[in-house]
């Protein structure tokens, strides 16, 4: 099941009674989907990598800028100009080689999705977030949604096919804020995205080896300044026009429900 390679590499984990040898297997025979390589997509990624996800699949149409080095980690001076996939895809295999690998320089599609037990959402447009979540709810894959304010940041994840009760993205952001403003124009301090993304990177591995409560149908709210975090719960909208009739067991993973 394991190699000597890996028994070391995942020790931690396996003496983890919430996750063992069964939850590493069943990371190991995992594949994600991360959407979004920056602060918090790139970061969730190298965590996924080292905790032994068995493929990941990595898209972003940008390139690395150096106003990214701020916050996105995973990349150097010397990555300036190059493919966030590309570039990403080498750290991880360095990090971990029993990883298998897909990069994708361009913007997300549903065909993404094929195959997939998880989809990470890192990306910082409405419009793209919109198209995720309707891709997710199509076919029937969770998806953990991250976020960030200049000072805060949040993570939710939703799974409208486990349940009828369960919301999709679309039930808690129907439409874009009218407010709604990227990261380039109201500033965000560079290490809340390491706490959001490793929030993220936690929530993936717990819905993938069933430990603990995941944050299905709640969203994980912090609060920087303060270092104050809070959680909520989500409503399904009985009308949403994405969700509504959604279909049940689908594609999901085998710890899901939980």
């Amino acid at each position: 099941m394991f190699s000597e390679d890996e028994i070391e590499r995942y020790a931690r984990h396996l003496m983890l009674k919430e996750i063992g040898g069964e939850g590493q297997q069943r990371l190991k025979q995992a594949t994600v989907t991360l959407v979004g390589l920056g602060g918090l997509g790139g970061t969730a990624g190298q965590y996924l990598a080292a905790a032994g996800v068995g493929r990941l699949r990595l898209v972003d149409p940008d390139t690395v800028s150096l106003s990214n080095l701020q916050r996105q980690v995973p990349y150097e001076t010397a990555d300036l100009n190059a493919p966030k996939p590309k570039v990403l895809a080498r750290r991880l295999h360095a990090l971990n080689p029993n990883v298998a690998i897909e990069h994708h320089e361009r913007a997300f599609e549903a065909n993404d999705l094929r195959g997939v037990d998880l989809a990470l959402d890192g990306t910082d447009s409405f419009p793209a977030r919109f198209a995720i979540n309707q891709a997710c709810v199509e076919a029937g894959v969770t998806l953990v949604s991250g976020a960030l304010g200049p000072w805060s940041g949040q993570v939710g994840a939703f799974a409208p096919h486990v349940g009828a009760y369960q919301p999709c993205y679309a039930c808690f952001v129907p439409s874009e804020p009218p407010e709604a403003e990227a990261c380039a124009v109201h500033g965000v301090v560079g290490a809340l995205a390491g706490v959001v993304a490793c929030q993220m990177a936690l929530e993936a591995i717990k819905l993938i080896t069933g430990a603990g409560t995941p944050l299905l149908g709640r969203l994980w709210i912090y609060d920087a300044l303060k270092a104050e975090g809070r959680t909520l719960n989500m409503a399904k909208d009985p009308a949403c026009p994405v969700c509504a009739g959604a279909a049940a067991e689908k594609n999901t993973i085998a710890p899901l429900p939980h």
